[in-house]
C-alpha cells in the first residue's frame, strides 16, 4: 500500500527518502489497526502539524505514535489529541508539544481508556495556562508519576505544585521535575494501591474462567475530591471500575478488584428483567437494589461458592480507625446487616426484623430465583418496615454504600416512565409532552370533566380570568381548586470547572408564586424601625433627582451665556482671540437606573438568629432571619420607590439543577401596594442555594429593562449549594462565572452577605469591593439602605 505524502506533509521535502520511509512505514502501521476513517483523521493530523509550523521532530513524532496510542485506546482519540495539541500552540513550545506527543502511547498504556485519555488531555491544557514552566519536566518523569498515581491524583499532584509556585518559577520546574521534597510528599501522599491497568488480564482471565465468556471493562478516573469514578458501574454492556482502589479494612485492592468485577458481571448473566422504577420514591430503590444485589449474588454463589467467601469478607471485616470515627447511619447499618444475614444463614443479628426478612427471602429465593417481582416486593416490604423503627436519612447517606465493591445499578432500573420527569419535559418526545392551553371560562365550563387534574396531565386548561360557580358562593373554582401557575421553563448553561467549559441548559429555573399574607405586615415594619426610617428619608432626600442643571462653558448650547459673552467683545476690541466657549447647555438630570433586589430564601433563612433552638427560653420572640431579610428588603423597597427608581424584588431557592424556583414578588411595571406587600409578607424559605442559575434569571429580567445602569443586589445567608452537587467548589465557580457574564452584559452585581464566614469565598465570586458582610444579622435592616446608597449614589 503506498500513498502520496505530499498535501498532507507539505513542511517535509519530498527529498527526504529517510523521512518519507519513517512516514511509509507509520502509516502502514497504522492501516492494521485503523479503520478507512480513522486512517482520514490520522492523515488530516498530519496535515495540522505541519500547519503549525513547529518543526519536522513534531510531524515525525505524531506519526510515529498515533498508531500506537490508537492501538491502546482506540481511534477516536486521534481528533482530540490534534486538536489539544493545536490548542496547546499558543500556550507552549514546539519541544514541548513534540515531548507530549513522544509521551502520548505511554500515557494510553498507563490510562487505558480514551475518557480517562481526554481527562488527561484537558489537564494539560490546564497546565499550559497555569504552569508552562512545569509541563517540559513533568514530561520527562511521565513514566514514574503514571506509574503510581491514577489520573484524579496526577491532576491533584499538578494543581498542588502549579498553585505552590504560581510565581516561582525555578520552583516550578524543581516541583514538576521532581527534584523537591515537596513534590515527592505530594507524589506518596496520592499514590494509590492497587491500579487497574496492572491487572486488567488477570481479572479478564478470572471472569473467563468463572462464566466462559468475555467481559468488556473500562477504567474511570477516581476523581478522590468529588468522589466521582469511584463506584463501580455497568453501561452499554460495559464494566467500568475504578482506575485504582486502596486497601478496604485490611483487604487488599486486587481482592477488591476481584469482588467489583464479579458482582457486575453477575448483574449481566442473571439480571433477566429491568426492573421498573415508575412511582418509587429514591429510598425506595435503595431498598430494592439491596435485594436485588442480595439475589444475583445468591445465583453467583450457588454456582461458585468461593464467591460468597470473597463478599461476605466485606461485610465481616474488622472497620478500621476512620470507619471507628465516621459510623454509618442508622439505618443504613440496619441495612448492611439485612444484606449479611441474607448472604450468611449462619449469622444472628440483635434485632428480630433483620432475621425475619432475611429468612423470608432466602426461603423465597430457593423456591424462583427469577421471579421478575421478588426483588421489587421484598424491597417495598423492607422499606415499609424499617420505616417504622428508624428515621430515614438523607439521598446522599443513601446514595453512599458503604461496601466499595457494589455498583450503582443503573444497569437494571427501567427509567421508561419517570426519567422524562426527572430530567425535565423537554426530554420528552412531541407526542408525549405536556401542553399548556389558555382558554376562556365558557371552554372550561362546557368541556372540563375533571377540575382536579394531577401533574402528570397530558393536557392543562389555563382559565386568565376567576371562575365561580353558578351558586353565590363568593369563592372562585380557581381558589377552590387551582394551583398557582408555574411559567415556561428557562433552561441556563452552568460552568464546570473541572473542564473549563459550560454545560448546555444544565440548570432549569421555573418561576412560581408563594402564599400572600397580610400587608399590614409590611407597614408595620416602618412603625418598627423609626430611627433608621428617618435617616433613610435623609438618603432619599440626597439621592432625589436634581432637575434642570444649567452648565457654562460650551461653544455650543441652548442660551447665550450673556457674561462670557461680554468677555469675549471685550477681547475682541482689544485685538485679542476670544473664548469661544459662550453657550450654556441645559441638560435634564434624571437617575436612570433599574435595580433587582435577589433575595435567597433558602432553607438555613427559617433559622433563628444567635443560634436559639425550638425549646429555648424566648425562641418565639426571636426573629429569623428571613424576618430580618423581608424587613430590610420592606425598607429598602420603600425608599427605593420614594426615590423613583425602577426597581423590582425576586427571591430564589432551589431543588437540584432541574428544579431552580424562581419567584417574583414585585416586578418593575408593578407599583408598590398592597398587592406586593402581601406577596412580599408571605414569602417563605426552604430547600438549596443554586445561586449562578438564580443569578442568570435576574439579569435575563433586568436586561428587558431600558435603564442605563443596571444593579442586582443579592442579599444570601450562605454560600452555594444544592442537593445534587457534592463538590462545594462547583457551584461557587458557577456563581462566579455568572457574574463575569452578567458584566459584560453591563449589569453590576453587589452581593450583601449574613455569613460571617463568607471571607472565604465571596470575594472571588463577587470581586473585591463588590460585596459587604453583615457580621451582625440584627443590623441588616440598618445597614441595607446604606449599602444601596454607596452603590447607586452619584
Amino acid at each position: 500500500m503506498t500513498i502520496d505524502f505530499a498535501e498532507y506533509v507539505s513542511c517535509i521535502s519530498q527529498e527526504d527518502n529517510e523521512h518519507l520511509q519513517a512516514l511509509d512505514a507509520s502509516y502502514h502501521e497504522a492501516a492494521r489497526v485503523m479503520s478507512p476513517r480513522g486512517l482520514q483523521n490520522y492523515l488530516e493530523g498530519m496535515r495540522a502539524m505541519c500547519a503549525m509550523g513547529r518543526g519536522q521532530d513534531l510531524v515525525l513524532t505524531y506519526v510515529q505514535e498515533m498508531p500506537g496510542v490508537a492501538k491502546e485506546v482506540g481511534e477516536d482519540i486521534i481528533p482530540d489529541i490534534v486538536e489539544s495539541m493545536m490548542k496547546l500552540a499558543s500556550h507552549t513550545s514546539g519541544t514541548v508539544i513534540t515531548l507530549m506527543l513522544a509521551n502520548m502511547h505511554l500515557a494510553a498504556q498507563r490510562l487505558g481508556d480514551a475518557e480517562v485519555m481526554r481527562g488527561y488531555l484537558k489537564l494539560l491544557h490546564q497546565l499550559a495556562g497555569k504552569a508552562p514552566r512545569g509541563l517540559r519536566p513533568m514530561m520527562e518523569v511521565l513514566d514514574e508519576l503514571l506509574s503510581k498515581l491514577t489520573l484524579g491524583g496526577l491532576r491533584r499532584w499538578a494543581l498542588w505544585g502549579a498553585q505552590a509556585h504560581q510565581r516561582d518559577l525555578d520552583g516550578q520546574m524543581a516541583y514538576f521535575s521532581l527534584q523537591t521534597e515537596s513534590a515527592r510528599s505530594v507524589l506518596q501522599k496520592e499514590r494509590r494501591g492497587t491500579l487497574f491497568v496492572d491487572n486488567q488480564r488477570r481479572l479478564n482471565f478470572y471472569l473467563r474462567a468463572l462464566w466462559a465468556r468475555a467481559f468488556l471493562m473500562r477504567p474511570t478516573s477516581g476523581d478522590y475530591e468529588t468522589r466521582r469514578g469511584l463506584k463501580p458501574f455497568i453501561e452499554d454492556f460495559q464494566i467500568h471500575v475504578p482506575d485504582a482502589y486502596d486497601t478496604f479494612r485490611g483487604i487488599d485492592g486486587i481482592e477488591l478488584y476481584r469482588a467489583a468485577v464479579a458482582h457486575a458481571a453477575a448483574h449481566l448473566v442473571y439480571t433477566r428483567d429491568p426492573i421498573s422504577a415508575e412511582q418509587l420514591s429514591q429510598a425506595q430503590m435503595r431498598c430494592i437494589e439491596l435485594f436485588e444485589d442480595a439475589r444475583i449474588e445468591y445465583l453467583a454463589y450457588q454456582e461458585f461458592p468461593g464467591l460468597r467467601k470473597l463478599w461476605l469478607s466485606f461485610f465481616t471485616a474488622e472497620p478500621g480507625r476512620e470507619d471507628e470515627q465516621s459510623k454509618p447511619h442508622e439505618t443504613m447499618d440496619l441495612m448492611l446487616r439485612t444484606t449479611r444475614a441474607i448472604m450468611d444463614p449462619d449469622y444472628r443479628d440483635e434485632m428480630s426484623l433483620v432475621n425475619e426478612t432475611a429468612a423470608a427471602f432466602r426461603a423465597k429465593l430457593s423456591q424462583d430465583p427469577y421471579d421478575p417481582r421478588l426483588s421489587w416486593s421484598a424491597g417495598i416490604d423492607f422499606y415499609n418496615r424499617i420505616t417504622a423503627v428508624a428515621p430515614l436519612p438523607s439521598l446522599r447517606i443513601l446514595s453512599d454504600w458503604p461496601i466499595p465493591y457494589r455498583d450503582d445499578n443503573r444497569y437494571f432500573w427501567d427509567f421508561t416512565e419517570n426519567l422524562f420527569a426527572e430530567q425535565g419535559i423537554d426530554y420528552l418526545p412531541a407526542s408525549r409532552q405536556q401542553v399548556r392551553k389558555y382558554v376562556s371560562a365558557i371552554d372550561i365550563a362546557n368541556e372540563v370533566d375533571c377540575e382536579l387534574a394531577g401533574d402528570d396531565a397530558q393536557e392543562i386548561w389555563v382559565c386568565s380570568t376567576e371562575f365561580f360557580p353558578y351558586e353565590d358562593a363568593g369563592v372562585s373554582y380557581n381558589e377552590m381548586w387551582g394551583k398557582e401557575p408555574v411559567s415556561e421553563p428557562h433552561h441556563y448553561d452552568e460552568w464546570d470547572y473541572h473542564v473549563q467549559l459550560a454545560r448546555p441548559e444544565w440548570a432549569t429555573v421555573i418561576e412560581r408564586r408563594q402564599p400572600k399574607g397580610d400587608p399590614a405586615l409590611m407597614d408595620e415594619i416602618l412603625t418598627k424601625h423609626k430611627p433608621i426610617a428617618s435617616r433613610i428619608r435623609h438618603l432619599i432626600d440626597a439621592l432625589q433627582p436634581q432637575g434642570i442643571v444649567r452648565k457654562r462653558g460650551y461653544e455650543e448650547g441652548e442660551e447665550l451665556d450673556l457674561n462670557a459673552a461680554v468677555r469675549a467683545m471685550i477681547d475682541i476690541r482689544r485685538g485679542i482671540m476670544p473664548d469661544p466657549r459662550i453657550n450654556i447647555r441645559i441638560t435634564r438630570h434624571v437617575r436612570d437606573l433599574a435595580i433587582l433586589v435577589l433575595m435567597d430564601l433558602s432553607e438555613s433563612t427559617n433559622e433563628k438568629i444567635g443560634g436559639v433552638n425550638e425549646g429555648d427560653v424566648g425562641y418565639d420572640e426571636t426573629p429569623s432571619i428571613l424576618d430580618l431579610t423581608r424587613e430590610s428588603t420592606g425598607l429598602l423597597a420603600w425608599a427605593i420607590d420614594s426615590i423613583g427608581d425602577s426597581f423590582a424584588v425576586h427571591g430564589f431557592a432551589s431543588d437540584g439543577r432541574h428544579d431552580v424556583q424562581y419567584y417574583r414578588f414585585k416586578d418593575f411595571d408593578q407599583r408598590y401596594d398592597d398587592e406586593t406587600k402581601s406577596r412580599m409578607a408571605g414569602m417563605r424559605g426552604g430547600l438549596s442555594t443554586r445561586m449562578g442559575a438564580a443569578l442568570r434569571h435576574a439579569g435575563w429580567h433586568l436586561s428587558r429593562q431600558s435603564a442605563q445602569k443596571q444593579l442586582v443586589l443579592l442579599i444570601t445567608d450562605g454560600e452555594p449549594a444544592d442537593i445534587d452537587e457534592r463538590d462545594p467548589q462547583y457551584l461557587r465557580h458557577d456563581a462566579k462565572k455568572a457574574v463575569e457574564e452578567l458584566a459584560m452584559q453591563g449589569i453590576y452585581t453587589y452581593c450583601l452577605t449574613l455569613d460571617p464566614e463568607a471571607d472565604r469565598y465571596v470575594a472571588r465570586i463577587f470581586g473585591e469591593n463588590n460585596y459587604a458582610i453583615v457580621d451582625q444579622v440584627e443590623r441588616l435592616p440598618e445597614r441595607l439602605p446604606n449599602v444601596f446608597a454607596a452603590i447607586t449614589g452619584g
